[in-house]
Formats: structure tokens, C-alpha cells, sequence
């Protein structure tokens, strides 16, 4: 019995480091965006980068686990914005405008997480490579977004495959528009909100509620 408890509080306190050291994590990259290194993570954790490497493997674990955490905060604000009481034309502006709302907000995690740093150096003060690892975090959403979908809509024979294609569908086109947007500010939120929501919203007006399904 107290060799479990003292597991138990073991991997509590692991896991509690573990949110802490995220934490110092997201003030560098915050801070630095793509180009944040293991080394600033470190020093700004107040550890030794070998201690650092002991929580999260290396360069590529630390990545994974920041974008894990960003990426589940989004989803979860993404399912509200279409769980929200109003109409369809209404949560789908609403849900385009939460994600354009979270990479405005944080402008330097998105970087972070979606562009690789360019000019971050090289060995130890290098910058994370993220090019290879945004992939995964795309993939991830548009099977998300594809499974409200079919939950939601029934769009007959082939309901399933057809979700999972806008799933992935409108996930790019959230973040193609939202990159270009983010970079060049040619209009402002709510004009490209209401283009996007214009151009899905053809099929998406004339498809059913999936019966006993939450609506969409």
C-alpha cells in the first residue's frame, strides 16, 4: 500500500514538473517564437538543458508535448464555438472566427508551431525545426473537425468519408487563409470570416441535421 501511494505521488510530482517546464516553455516561445532553443527553455526554467532533455526526449518531444496542449485548447474552443445556441450560418462564423481569434491572439505559438525557424542558428542554440512536425497538427484537426462533421451532418450514402473530406477540406483552407491573413493583413477579421463562411457555405446551408445527432 505505501509503495503505491508513493508511485502515485511520484508520478503526480513528475507530472506536475512536467506542466511547469511547458510552462516556461510557452513564456520562450512567446517570447522568441520559432526561434526558441532548448537552451533558452532551460535557462528560463531555471534547469540544466540535460534535465530538460530527462522530461521531454529532445528537441522533437518538447515540440510534440507544446503542441499537444495548444492544440487541445484550440479544439476545445473550436467545439464550443459550434456547440454554441444559434444558428448554422451563424456557428460557422463563429467557429472561423475562434481560430482566427487564437492565431491573432498568440501570433508567435503559431509561428512556432507551423513555420520552421529560418534563421535560428545552428547546434546548440539552434531553433526547432517544426517544418516536419506541422503536418501531424493539421492531420489532427481535420480528423477532429471530420468527426464533428459526421456527428453533426447527414450528408447520405458515403456520410463518413464525405466528413472526413471537409474535416480536412476546411481545416486547410482555415489555415492557408489564415496564414496568408496573419502575414499580409489585407482585410480585416470579420471580412475574411464572412468570405470563408460564403465559400462553404453552399452545401453545408442545404444538408440535414444527422438525426439524433446535435445539430450543426
Amino acid at each position: 500500500m505505501g509503495t503505491t501511494h508513493q508511485a502515485e505521488q511520484q508520478r503526480t510530482s513528475a507530472e506536475s514538473r512536467r506542466r511547469e517546464l511547458l510552462e516556461a516553455a510557452d513564456r520562450v516561445v512567446l517570447r522568441d517564437g520559432p526561434k526558441a532553443s532548448m537552451n533558452a527553455i532551460a535557462a528560463e526554467a531555471g534547469i540544466t538543458k540535460p534535465i530538460l532533455y530527462r522530461h521531454f526526449g529532445d528537441k522533437g518531444g518538447l515540440y510534440r508535448a507544446l503542441a499537444q496542449r495548444h492544440t487541445d485548447a484550440l479544439l476545445a474552443a473550436l467545439r464550443a464555438a459550434l456547440d454554441a445556441p444559434a444558428e448554422r450560418r451563424e456557428r460557422v462564423e463563429s467557429t472561423l472566427e475562434t481560430y482566427l481569434v487564437a492565431i491573432e491572439a498568440r501570433p508567435q505559438v503559431y509561428r512556432f508551431l507551423m513555420h520552421p525557424a529560418e534563421e535560428a542558428g545552428s547546434g546548440e542554440h539552434a531553433g526547432f525545426d517544426v517544418g516536419r512536425h506541422s503536418a501531424p497538427l493539421l492531420r489532427r484537426m481535420g480528423e477532429e473537425l471530420g468527426v464533428v462533421i459526421a456527428e453533426r451532418i447527414d450528408l447520405g450514402p458515403g456520410s463518413e468519408a464525405l466528413a472526413r473530406v471537409w474535416g480536412h477540406g476546411i481545416v486547410g483552407m482555415m489555415h492557408a487563409a489564415g496564414d496568408w491573413w496573419l502575414g499580409e493583413r489585407p482585410c480585416s477579421r470579420a471580412e475574411l470570416v464572412r468570405g470563408l463562411a460564403d465559400l462553404l457555405w453552399g452545401r453545408l446551408a442545404a444538408a440535414a441535421d444527422r438525426a439524433g445527432g446535435p445539430g450543426f
